[in-house]
């Protein structure tokens, strides 16, 4: 399934490029990589609180 959901990503970049230039490219980018992060945030497979508490990239368990 990730490698459909990859390919309709690289697809709809492609188009971003090609027929709305550079802005829209990275413009498309960036939701896309949103999107990604807040899906994984959604499902639990991603914890934010880790990633932004204060000290917490010193501490390992």
């Amino acid at each position: 399934m990730w490698s459909l959901v990859g390919l309709a990503f690289g697809v709809a970049l492609g188009f971003a490029g090609a027929f709305g230039g550079v802005g829209a490219f990275f413009l498309v980018l960036f939701l896309g990589v949103l999107g990604f992060v807040g899906g994984r945030v959604i499902e639990g497979d991603l914890d934010l609180r880790e990633i932004f508490s204060p000290g917490g990239a010193g501490r390992r368990r």
